[in-house]
């Protein structure tokens, strides 16, 4: 199982062991399901740089693959239709044999600077796409933990461990369903 991710996935100002796909690792070996999990995030990385990165990533056979990628491209007000061509690539990609992976796609939310507009079509891009090719969808990454000081580090963007445990909550509810089925 892969998570191909940004900051968020990577776990940024943290030990690795307190990022949420470690914590969702153990979800799985609690639940006695036989995944390893794959941490493939990078702090800083675009959609476009995930879009880069797929093809070596899917090198090896991946039974599922996580994708939380667009965040950044949000706060830097890129092109919401840009962002979501490059997470289709992903799906595309991702969905070429020999053995195509499960896909969760996990959503974000602009902040508002750069007004309602923006923030209106930033938010469609996630449900859009996964009714369109018909993955999994967490709606959003961060519901919860955004906006809680308490959560979330001094820059007010990366989660603490804590914010990182309600991350993994918020994505094992979605991911479990599809481990077990």
């Amino acid at each position: 199982m892969v998570f191909l991710g940004d900051s968020l996935t990577a776990g940024y100002g943290l030990d690795p062991d307190q990022a949420y796909p470690a914590l969702i690792q153990r979800k799985i070996d609690e639940a006695g399901l036989h995944y390893r999990v794959v941490n493939a995030g990078v702090s800083g990385e675009t959609s476009a740089g995930a879009r880069r990165r797929i093809e070596w990533l899917l090198a090896q056979p991946v039974a599922v693959l996580v994708v939380e990628t667009g965040g950044n491209d949000g706060l830097r007000g890129q092109d919401p239709s840009a962002t979501a061509e490059n997470i289709q690539a992903i799906i595309d990609r991702a969905r070429r044999p020999p053995s195509p992976p499960k896909i969760v796609l996990v959503g974000m939310e602009a902040l508002p600077n750069y007004g309602a507009d923006y923030t209106r079509r930033f938010r469609g891009i996630f449900p859009r796409l996964a009714k369109k090719n018909g993955v999994v969808l967490v709606p959003f990454l961060l519901d919860g933990v955004a906006g809680v000081r308490s959560l979330n580090q001094a820059d007010g963007i990366h989660p603490t461990a804590e914010g990182q445990r309600k991350l993994a909550e918020t994505v094992w509810r979605a991911l479990r369903p599809l481990l077990t089925s």
